[in-house]
């Protein structure tokens, strides 16, 4: 039982040399969701709080980021996360994308399905009101033109989507 504590013990150290790369990407004022829609100052710090970790090149990583599996658990999760809606590449995608994602984070807000759960537990911060809730979403409705639903439209007449 003795040498199977320490065979343990060694690979779980030796599993803390092994890390996935950090996210921390230059901010382009060009493509950031923030520089380029200039939100008010509350607002930017709600984003920036409570979306800005998983849903952009920015995350802020908390001391448990640098512990084996939890590090790699983090990176699959903001991976997941910037696949669906990333702030910091807002200004590149095209119009009913952008669109798109904003519709998404209307809906994420309404359904207080964002932030997770589990990214509240170790920030508290990012706990939404559901006065904040209604900012976003206002927010972003704002943002809308309405091309997501004609681009959809015509995805379905042409039988690309169903």
């Amino acid at each position: 039982m003795k040498r199977f504590l320490y065979i343990l013990a060694a690979i779980i150290l030796l599993a803390q040399l092994i890390r996935p790369s950090k996210v921390a990407e230059p901010v382009d004022p060009a493509s950031d969701l923030i520089a380029l829609t200039k939100p008010t100052a509350e607002l930017e710090g709600v984003l920036r709080v409570a979306c800005y970790d998983c849903h952009s090149g920015q995350p802020r990583y908390p001391w448990y980021a640098n512990i084996t599996p939890v590090n790699w658990w983090l990176a699959q999760h903001i991976t997941d996360g910037r696949k669906h809606f990333d702030a910091t590449t807002w200004g590149t995608v095209p119009a009913y994308q952008r669109d798109h994602q904003a519709k998404e984070v209307m809906e994420m807000m309404e359904k207080k399905e964002m932030p997770l759960d589990s990214y509240t537990w170790t920030h508290a911060d990012a706990r939404l009101t559901d006065a904040q809730r209604k900012q976003i979403s206002d927010f972003f409705a704002a943002k809308r033109d309405g091309s997501w639903d004609v681009e959809k439209a015509r995805r379905k007449a042409a039988g690309e989507i169903k």
